[in-house]
C-alpha cells in the first residue's frame, strides 16, 4: 500500500518551487499552508519560517526539506533573505526531523559521482571558528546563549583562540578555514563545507554529534562514511521532479 504525502507550500519562492516539484515527482495533492487543517496527514514543507516551522511541531509524520550537505544550489543572502541564484543543487529530505545523523554503510558511488575533491584533514591551525546561529534560528531551535554556552564547553577542552563567525561578518569564511583548526557551530551546513576542505567540524545539535562532538575537539577525525551515508539523502530537482526521491524515502521510511 502507498502513502502519499499532503505537499504545503508558503509564499516563499523557494518553498513553492520545491514543493510544486516534490509534488509532480510523488504525485500527491498539494496546498497552501493558510489552507491547511489535516494534522493527521503526512506532511511535506520546506524550511520553519512563514509558518512552516509552526506546521510541523502539529503534525504527527512529516518530511523536511531544505539545503543539502554537499553541492548546494548557489544563492545569496541579501538582509537575511535568502535567495536561490538556479536550482541547480542539491536539497536535504529529512523524515520527521531537520537533519540525518549521518549513520549506516552507503557506498561512495553517490557521493562520488558529484566530483568533490577532498582535501587532506588539517594537522595545524591557529583557531577554532563558532559559527553563530541566525536570529531565526535561535528562536525556533531555543539556541538563546548559544554561543556564551558553547565556549564554555569549548574551553573545558581546549585552550585555542575561538573566532566568531556569521553571514555579516567582514571576513569571509573560506577565507578562515584557510588556518583554522576545527569548525563549530550547532547545525550549519558550512561545517561540511568545512569539512571538504579539511577542517573537522563540530555540533552541539544532538543529531548532528554523531558527525563530530566538542569533547573530541583536539583529537578530531573526519569520518568520510559520513558523507557517503548523507549522500544518500539529498537530492536534486531532477531527482524530484521525477519521483526517484520519493521512491527511496518511502521504501526507506516504511511508506511503500
Amino acid at each position: 500500500m502507498r502513502f502519499e504525502p499532503i505537499v504545503v507550500y508558503t509564499d516563499h519562492p523557494i518553498s513553492k518551487t520545491l514543493c510544486y516539484y516534490f509534488a509532480k515527482g510523488s504525485n500527491s495533492l498539494m496546498t497552501s499552508i493558510n489552507n491547511f487543517q489535516d494534522f493527521n496527514k503526512i506532511v511535506i514543507t520546506y524550511g520553519y519560517l512563514r509558518g512552516s516551522g509552526d506546521l510541523i511541531k502539529k503534525v504527527k509524520n512529516f518530511f523536511y526539506i531544505d539545503h543539502g550537505y554537499f553541492k548546494q544550489s548557489n544563492r545569496t543572502f541579501t538582509s537575511n533573505k535568502t535567495k536561490i541564484i538556479q536550482f541547480d543543487g542539491y536539497f536535504r529530505i529529512v523524515h520527521n526531523n531537520f537533519w540525518h545523523n549521518g549513520l549506516g554503510d552507503k557506498s561512495s558511488d553517490r557521493f562520488d559521482k558529484l566530483n568533490i575533491n577532498l582535501k587532506d584533514q588539517t594537522k595545524k591551525g591557529d583557531y577554532i571558528i563558532l559559527s553563530e546561529p541566525t536570529l531565526e534560528a535561535r528562536i525556533y531551535y531555543k539556541l538563546q546563549n548559544w554561543e556564551d554556552k558553547t565556549i564554555q564547553e569549548l574551553k573545558k577542552y581546549t585552550d585555542r583562540k575561538i573566532i566568531r563567525h556569521n553571514r555579516s561578518s567582514k571576513i569571509p569564511l573560506d577565507k578562515l578555514l584557510q588556518n583554522a583548526w576545527a569548525f563549530v557551530s550547532d547545525h550549519s551546513s558550512a561545517g561540511f563545507k568545512a569539512m571538504l576542505n579539511g577542517i573537522p567540524a563540530f555540533f552541539t545539535n544532538n543529531t548532528l554529534q554523531n558527525i563530530g562532538s566538542i569533547k573530541n575537539i583536539e583529537r578530531p577525525k573526519i569520518n568520510h562514511s559520513f558523507f557517503y551515508n548523507l549522500a544518500y539523502e539529498q537530492w536534486n530537482i531532477r531527482e524530484i521532479e521525477s519521483g526517484e526521491a520519493w521512491e527511496y524515502l518511502s521504501k526507506n521510511n516504511n511508506y511503500i
